[in-house]
C-alpha cells in the first residue's frame, strides 16, 4: 500500500518540476524577445541630449567634462608632486560622487595629411616621392585605427527634478576650475560632443582595441603589509 502512494508521489513532484522548468524557459524566452525589441536609446538609456545635459530615461541629468592631456614627462618630480597635492587638494573639498572615465579612441591625423599635401608643389622630385609615400603610409594608419590616443572624462549626475540643470552646471564649472586653476585643461562637453561621447562608448563602429602586456597579480597580506 506504501509503494503505489510513493509512486504517486514520485509522480507529481516530477511533473510539477517538469512544469516549473517549462514555465521558467518560456519566461528566459519572453524576457529576450523584449530584449531584441528594444530601440537603440532605450538599451543604452538615453532619453535625450540637449545643450550641456543627457537625460536618461530613469529621470537621470548627466553632465560630462572632459579632461585635456598634459606631457608630464615637461615637468620636474617636485612640479609633478606640486600638481598632484594642489589638485588633490582641490578635489578633496568635492562632496557629490562624480564618475571618471577613460576611454581610446584614433587620432585625427588628418592636418597632418593635409599639411603634407601643400609640401607636393615642391619642384623636387626626390622630396615629392618620399612625400607621398608618407601621405600613404599616414592614411593606412587612419584607416586601420592602430593609432589611438587615450581621452579622459568626468560624469556628474542629478535627479531630474526642478532646478536641477543649473544645480549641476554649478557643480561642472566648480570641478572645471579646479583643473585649469592647476594648469589642466577641462571643458564641459556640448550637445554634439556629448553625442561623439556616447558614440565612442557605445557604438562598436567607433571601438579600437589597445594591445596591453600585463601579468595578473594576487594582493597577499602578509605580516601586516600588502605585497
Amino acid at each position: 500500500m506504501v509503494v503505489p502512494i510513493i509512486m504517486i508521489l514520485l509522480c507529481a513532484a516530477m511533473g510539477g518540476g517538469a512544469y516549473l522548468y517549462i514555465k521558467k524557459a518560456d519566461s528566459k524566452k519572453s524576457l529576450q524577445v523584449d530584449e531584441q525589441l528594444k530601440t537603440a536609446n532605450e538599451f543604452v538609456n538615453v532619453k535625450d541630449i540637449k545643450d550641456k545635459f543627457l537625460y536618461t530615461r530613469d529621470s537621470m541629468v548627466l553632465c560630462f567634462l572632459k579632461i585635456n592631456p598634459i606631457s608630464i614627462d615637461l615637468f620636474s618630480k617636485s612640479e609633478k608632486n606640486l600638481i598632484i597635492k594642489q589638485l588633490t587638494a582641490d578635489i578633496s573639498g568635492i562632496q557629490h560622487p562624480f564618475k571618471f572615465i577613460a576611454v581610446s579612441r584614433p587620432v585625427d591625423i588628418s592636418p597632418l595629411i593635409t599639411e603634407l599635401s601643400e609640401l607636393l608643389a615642391t619642384s623636387d622630385l626626390k622630396q615629392k616621392e618620399l612625400l607621398k609615400q608618407e601621405i600613404l603610409e599616414m592614411s593606412t594608419f587612419a584607416l586601420s585605427g592602430e593609432v589611438v590616443e587615450r581621452q579622459f572624462y568626468i560624469i556628474l549626475w542629478e535627479k531630474d527634478d526642478e532646478g536641477a540643470q543649473k544645480d549641476l552646471l554649478v557643480r561642472a564649472k566648480d570641478l572645471s576650475n579646479n583643473f585649469i586653476d592647476n594648469g589642466i585643461g577641462c571643458d564641459i562637453l556640448e550637445q554634439q560632443d556629448i553625442v561623439r561621447l556616447c558614440n565612442l562608448i557605445n557604438n562598436p563602429a567607433y571601438m579600437h582595441l589597445e594591445d596591453s602586456n600585463f601579468e595578473p597579480s594576487i594582493p597577499i597580506i602578509k605580516g601586516g603589509v600588502s605585497l
